[in-house]
């Protein structure tokens, strides 16, 4: 065969390509049936186990088991896949309707993983058998092949009730999403119901049957004037609360109780939960936090917050539903497979395309079951015709050589070859003329048929039969008879499986936490040479000076509401709230700056601490390593955020001292090589924090600045370097950008 080259486009290739890849992933795995609302690993397990017979009232079977059959006749995918979706339609916690009755650990609310698919085992739940597989002998569905067209597999499952909305359904496909919340399925039911008997009801009035959203973990749902147009559109955002109780303990002591939590919090989301309380204490949210415990249990959710005897439970439940995940959105977007197409249906369609698939099944079903009924007619009224004239069959079968002599004569009235008693027997089996499905029954019948008890019995069967007969033409033909027929079921199903409902539906305002007001009283802030930094009484600051000078970098008077900027020699300014930082005495420890702020003592060293609110009043200094001077506003400092720039450097610069200038008249620049240049204060310019400044000294080769000095006017100050007393008061003042003298010698 000639090769031949097709020359196409590739962006054409790809995008077709990934088009049939997305909607394979769309229909085939991610996203449910609207008629069964099952995806196909759903179905296909489902299925398996039916096949299996591991019904409800049957033993279990090891999980493993049925993963590795679902996997090798119809969901060739992985069987992790497989396992976890036959783990989450066992869990109650998550589906309202569990379709598979697990046995072994199965996972719980906390999030924690069910136990291996080896260890596990598992068999349909009742409504499954009854409400999802029972018909499926009845030719009520499409049978497709496998994917490697070895097996059989049902197209669709032919579930009795609105499965989409009752169990719900989450999915992630290429390009889109379903994500439709649970419901009750008794209200589902009534919906469908009142829908059947008057399809013009619009959406307001179908909520009067299904009111909401029902979650397997209660909850309170917060904005139902928003679930109407959720309802008609099929996407929106459902606002979730948990459930929230109070108890007073004998020493007074008050415990906060959540007995339910939102939807979305099952799995890891109550250890989260959890952690979220407590950074509620750690940020000094709320003082009143004594102790926390997760009572939770088999028999339902139970976390308690103990809190002081004066403690506010609005304003800390106020603050649970602002600041923690005990206030939620689930988002909505009822997405699923209608007619092969994704499409985003409202209830009222989601109702409509269940009411639909029943119908359409109830007809088949109903078509098969006539047909049945109307081939047992026929032999029933072949054997009570037989049964009139025995001793004409008998002689017939004992006249000829073979069944199919025999059926000839009973069928066409062939009597040739048939040794007959007399010429009148001859002449009435000419007559009989009995199907062909009346002929074999005939030639199949026992003799004990002949009782006269089993002949009133076969009557009596006739008579059922002929009336049953009467009733599918009946249903078949009148649509009011079958709508009938399926309420009466679907109502039969609702009393067997329905349960109250566990959400309650109401109209809550935004919880509104109104920051309690601080009392604002002075501390000291001191800080020590290693970076740890507390709050100590104000008053300590003066009585413990001297000791401050030995033992401490930093320190300080501010207020309490009040924040403390941090320079480091890279140029960077921290900035940290004062009641971030523990309150203690002088010769408690504290804590390292780096904790309550991005500080990294690893590769920065801090130059100075100081107060926010100093630095509103005065004017920044700042000198570098390779002596570039700027004065810098301190209101540019008095920022939000906890990092920013505080100054520009050049490559290979860095910040030596940053000074607040108060009285300071004259500043002498200290070198390495022992170079001192004395120059007024006001010769360095104001410029913005983004500046890099100016040069305040000309420095030699390899030579940078070491220190840095203040005189106030009339000041007298002397300085030891290498062991050599400076005085600086009596170096001259020069101008800025001079050399200096040499005052040591190295």
């Amino acid at each position: 065969m000639q090769e031949r080259i097709i020359k196409t486009e590739y962006s054409e290739v790809m995008q077709k390509n990934f088009i049939d890849y997305a909607m394979s992933v769309i229909v085939a795995r991610a996203l449910p049936d609207i008629r069964d609302g099952l995806k196909p690993v759903q179905r296909r397990v489902l299925y398996d186990m039916s096949e299996l017979g591991l019904r409800y009232d049957r033993p279990y079977r090891k999980s493993a088991r049925i993963v590795g059959d679902t996997m090798g006749k119809y969901h060739p995918h992985g069987d992790s896949s497989i396992y976890d979706s036959m783990v989450v339609m066992a869990q109650d916690f998550k589906k309202s309707v569990p379709l598979v009755d697990g046995h072994g650990n199965f996972g719980n609310i906390e999030g924690d993983g069910a136990a291996a698919m080896r260890y596990t085992e598992a068999r349909l739940s009742r409504i499954s058998q009854e409400c999802f597989l029972s018909d499926l002998d009845k030719d009520v569905v499409d049978f497709i092949p496998n994917y490697d067209e070895t097996e059989r597999e049902p197209e669709v499952l032919p579930v009795k009730v609105p499965h989409f909305l009752i169990n719900g359904s989450e999915g992630i496909a290429v390009g889109m999403a379903t994500s439709t919340p649970p419901h009750n399925l008794a209200e589902a039911i009534d919906a469908e119901i009142a829908l059947m008997k008057d399809p013009d009801l619009t959406t307001d009035q179908l909520m009067k049957y299904l009111k909401g959203p029902d979650f397997p973990t209660g909850g309170i749902v917060i904005n139902a004037d928003d679930l109407k147009e959720i309802y008609e559109t099929g996407s929106g955002k459902i606002k979730l609360r948990g459930k929230v109780t109070t108890e007073t303990e004998k020493n007074g002591h008050i415990r906060v109780v959540i007995t339910e939590i939102p939807y979305t919090m099952i799995g890891a989301g109550i250890g989260k939960f959890l952690e979220d309380i407590a950074s509620l204490a750690e940020s000094k949210l709320t003082s009143d936090i004594i102790d926390i415990s997760n009572q939770s249990s088999k028999e339902g959710v139970r976390i308690v917050v103990e809190l002081k005897k004066d403690a506010d439970v609005d304003y800390f439940t106020n603050l649970l539903y602002k600041k923690t995940k005990l206030e939620d959105s689930f988002g909505v977007n009822m997405l699923a497979i209608d007619h092969g197409r994704p499409e985003t249906l409202s209830l009222k369609q989601i109702l409509q395309a269940s009411i639909d698939f029943q119908f359409e099944t109830a007809t088949r079903k109903y078509q098969t079951l006539l047909t049945k009924e109307q081939e047992k007619k026929e032999v029933q009224e072949g054997l009570i015709k037989a049964c009139n004239v025995i001793d004409l069959v008998i002689e017939i079968l004992r006249g000829s050589r073979d069944r199919a002599m025999a059926k000839n004569c009973l069928v066409n009235g062939v009597t040739e070859g048939i040794r007959f008693k007399t010429r009148e027997s001859a002449a009435m089996a000419a007559q009989l003329m009995f199907t062909e499905r009346q002929a074999d029954a005939i030639l199949e019948m026992r003799l004990y048929k002949l009782i006269g008890l089993e002949l009133e019995a076969l009557l009596k069967e006739h008579e059922n039969t002929v009336a049953n007969i009467y009733r599918y033409e009946d249903i078949l033909s009148d649509r009011n008879s079958m709508s009938l027929t399926i309420q009466q079921e679907l109502l039969m199903i609702k009393k067997e499986y329905g349960v109250p409902r566990r959400t309650v539906i109401d109209n809550i305002a935004e919880a509104v936490v109104v920051a309690r007001p601080v009392e604002e009283y002075d501390v000291g802030f001191v800080m020590d040479r290693f970076g740890y930094a507390k709050t100590i009484d104000a008053a300590s600051i003066e009585k413990n000076r001297d000791a401050l000078e030995t033992d401490f970098r930093f320190y300080f008077v501010c207020r309490n509401t009040g924040r403390i900027v941090v320079f480091t020699d890279t140029g960077n300014l921290y900035t940290i709230r004062a009641q971030d930082l523990p309150a203690g005495k002088l010769r408690d420890k504290g804590i390292p700056i780096d904790n309550v702020s991005n500080y990294d003592s690893s590769r920065e060293r801090i130059v100075l601490a100081a107060s926010q609110s100093d630095l509103n009043l005065y004017r920044v200094m700042f000198v570098t390593k390779l002596a570039n001077c700027k004065i810098v506003n301190g209101g540019e400092f008095d920022v939000s955020k906890r990092t920013v720039a505080a100054t520009k450097l050049m490559d290979g610069d860095e910040v030596v001292d940053v000074s607040i200038l108060r009285e300071q008249e004259t500043m002498i620049l200290e070198t390495l090589d022992g170079f001192f240049l004395r120059f007024p204060v006001r010769d360095v310019p104001e410029k913005k924090k983004s500046a890099v400044g100016v040069r305040g000294m000309k420095l030699g080769r390899e030579d940078f600045i070491r220190q840095v000095h203040y005189l106030a006017e009339g000041e007298e100050r002397v300085i030891t370097v290498d062991e050599k007393p400076v005085s600086l008061h009596a170096l001259k003042i020069a101008n800025r950008d001079g050399k200096g003298s040499r005052v040591i010698r190295k």
